[in-house]
């Protein structure tokens, strides 16, 4: 329950008091910071204009955030002269020396989540993933289910594929009501045919066997031709048009359709994943995010345990992922 709403800066910029202490902020999110003038600091934490100018200076002057970095001057409409404003280290750095109620609780909150990072690795915030987690987490309750006992989910690597989607794992409701759809603007010329495919997992499969890391059925087509066919529905057009218009939106069918059609007689999920990774590499878009190993360990799993039905779910989840 939200107990008090600064008013809003600018339109990107809201800044909340949760009842267990959280603070949750949205600002300037290309870096990574949000910015409060002091008059919000104030009203954050209930106390006196004064407390807050003596915190801020002493924060300053301690050395515990750079000035220069942590500090700019921003014209509003409802003010003549430029109003200063404090980026989210020295809002955090006031609610730790300030005594009130709010900041007390506030210290409690932001004690136990370093607290859980360090002991565990990681945190979640409940919140931001939503009416989705407890679902999410029974999924992959489910799947380890299915796995040989040998087989385990590794909780980070769930969490890292959370952590990957957390910006925009509001769109799981979408998900859940069949409303999700794939997003890419890469739209560059892309070539792929079906022996540079085969040739690249040929040259997997020998770097495993060498390690003793593949059978000897490992990445063997179950049918001559069937990656081929994967690469043809992958790079199809109509009317003249691509089916799957963007590079994200491609390589999350190669994805799909590598880890759900088994064209191999074993080592189907490797080799999804591994033309995954190479089909984006290839294409060579600075402007994608990479999914680290872990993540994409999750996300093949949950695809492959996923429903046929789910297919169009899944492939958007990937787009959004990578873009």
């Amino acid at each position: 329950m939200i107990l008090g709403i600064v008013k809003k800066i600018k339109a990107e910029l809201v800044v909340y008091r949760a009842k267990n202490g959280a603070i949750e902020l949205r600002g300037d999110v290309a870096h990574e910071t949000i910015w409060a003038t002091q008059a919000q600091i104030v009203e954050l934490f209930g106390v006196d204009q004064s407390v807050v100018s003596r915190h801020v200076r002493n924060i300053f002057k301690d050395g515990e955030v750079e000035r220069k970095s942590n500090m700019q001057k921003m014209h509003i409409a409802s003010s003549d002269k430029p109003v200063t404003f404090y980026s989210l280290d020295v809002v955090l750095g006031v609610g730790y020396r300030t005594n009130s109620k709010v900041a007390i609780e506030f210290r409690k909150w932001a004690t136990k989540t370093l607290r859980e990072h360090i002991t565990k690795g990681y945190t979640i915030n409940r919140k931001q993933i939503g009416k989705n987690y407890d679902a999410f987490m029974k999924a992959v309750g489910d799947i380890q289910a299915l796995l040989p006992e040998h087989v385990s989910l590794d909780p980070k690597g769930i969490l890292e594929l959370v952590k990957e989607f957390s910006s925009t794992w509001v769109s799981l409701d979408a998900y859940d009501k069949d409303l999700l759809k794939p997003v890419g603007t890469t739209k560059k010329t892309v070539k792929l045919s079906g022996d540079e495919l085969t040739t690249a997992i040929a040259t997997l499969r020998a770097e495993l066997s060498k390690k003793g890391e593949a059978g000897e059925l490992f990445a063997h087509e179950r049918q001559a031709g069937s990656v081929t066919g994967i690469v043809g529905n992958v790079m199809q057009s109509f009317g003249g048009k691509p089916v799957y218009p963007s590079v994200e939106e491609k390589a999350a069918h190669l994805l799909y359709f590598m880890v759900k059609n088994h064209p191999f007689s074993d080592g189907n999920k490797r080799s999804g994943a591994f033309a995954f990774v190479w089909f984006l590499r290839k294409t060579k878009n600075k402007g994608r995010r990479n999914i680290n190993p872990a993540a994409l360990t999750a996300l093949t799993l949950l695809i492959a345990e996923s429903a046929p039905v789910r297919k169009d779910q899944m492939v958007a989840l990937v787009t959004r992922l990578i873009k």
